[in-house]
């Protein structure tokens, strides 16, 4: 029997996959459309993109559902997709693993609202429309459910809920953080901290506690705020990292740091207390590479 994720990271740390989003849109996408609708209409494509992290050596990959939740596909006219687009986005992440083991995470991305008291957005809302993209994913097999890019404690609170109601066998906890002005803390959007979001997260029930994007969120940075959670809660630790600091060109960000680079910093990550590590904006294929050269050679030297 296969074992779960969290209880994998016992043993030895994994690599995670790169950047989708950029993917896409350099296999055709267009700017605003509905990337996830391409696992019903273009899968041959986003199978390609995780054939590409699945060479490069990721040992997890995270479908291609981060906007599937029905606020999210209600504003590409999706919503009655819904849960034939998340259950062909993890088909297709497992598909890429040709055979060999791996894990597939089933990505849970923010609703794009605001919950009440501050917004306009109820609790049992946001809990039904989570709980429903969960229900799709753990149902078409995932082995993880990541609730990725998260600022607030509220909105993560009710998404680790939806996930365990759905039954997923591992949940991971994914905040994204800021990087200060004076460059020596990380805080999230909504005024989080690495500390309490680890322990929130343990205390809620989650499997792994991680971080994803964020302004200034580099592999260094990665490794600043693993060390924060290792030192608040009992949990393994997942980062993704962006391809370093991002330059403005042409009126968009654009992430220059190369995957030499980027992998030069995986060992503080390591030392930190990161067990899986990926990337984030940015990132390519080839990043995952150079990240899994590190990771193998740590692996080995254990």
């Amino acid at each position: 029997m296969k074992k779960l994720l969290h209880e994998v990271l016992t043993e030895c740390r994994l690599v995670c996959d790169g950047a989708m989003g950029t993917q896409l849109m350099l296999a055709g996408l267009a700017n605003g459309d509905c990337g996830e609708a391409w696992n019903l209409s273009h899968p041959e494509r986003v199978l390609k993109i995780h054939c590409n992290y699945v060479a490069a050596g990721a040992d997890c990959l995270i479908t291609n559902t981060f906007g599937g939740s029905r606020l999210m596909l209600k504003r590409h006219g999706h919503v009655d997709d819904l849960h034939a687009l998340n259950q062909a986005g993890a088909r297709i992440a497992r598909e890429a693993f040709g055979g060999r083991e791996g894990f597939v995470l089933g990505a849970l991305g923010p609703l794009g609202a605001i919950l009440e008291p501050y917004g306009d957005l109820s609790h049992d809302e946001a809990r039904a429309a989570y709980e429903e993209q969960a229900r799709a994913l753990v149902e078409a097999g995932v082995d993880a459910v990541i609730i990725e890019t998260q600022t607030a404690l509220e909105e993560l609170g009710v998404a680790i809920d939806a996930a365990k109601a759905a039954g997923a066998p591992c949940i991971i906890a994914s905040l994204a953080y800021d990087l200060s002005q004076d460059k020596s803390f990380y805080v999230t959007m909504m005024g989080v901290t690495p500390e309490r979001a680890a322990e929130f997260a343990e205390e809620r029930g989650a499997n792994i506690i991680a971080l994803n994007c964020g302004t200034g969120m580099d592999m260094n940075g990665a490794a600043m705020v693993a060390k924060q959670y290792r030192e608040s809660c009992n949990l393994p630790v997942m980062v993704q990292p962006n391809a370093g600091l991002p330059v403005l060109e042409n009126m968009k960000a654009v992430y220059k740091q190369l995957p030499p680079e980027m992998a030069a910093g995986v060992l503080n990550a390591i030392s930190g207390g990161a067990n899986i590590i990926g990337s984030c904006c940015g990132s390519t294929p080839e990043h995952t590479r150079a990240i899994r050269k590190v990771v193998e050679e740590f692996n080995l030297s254990r």
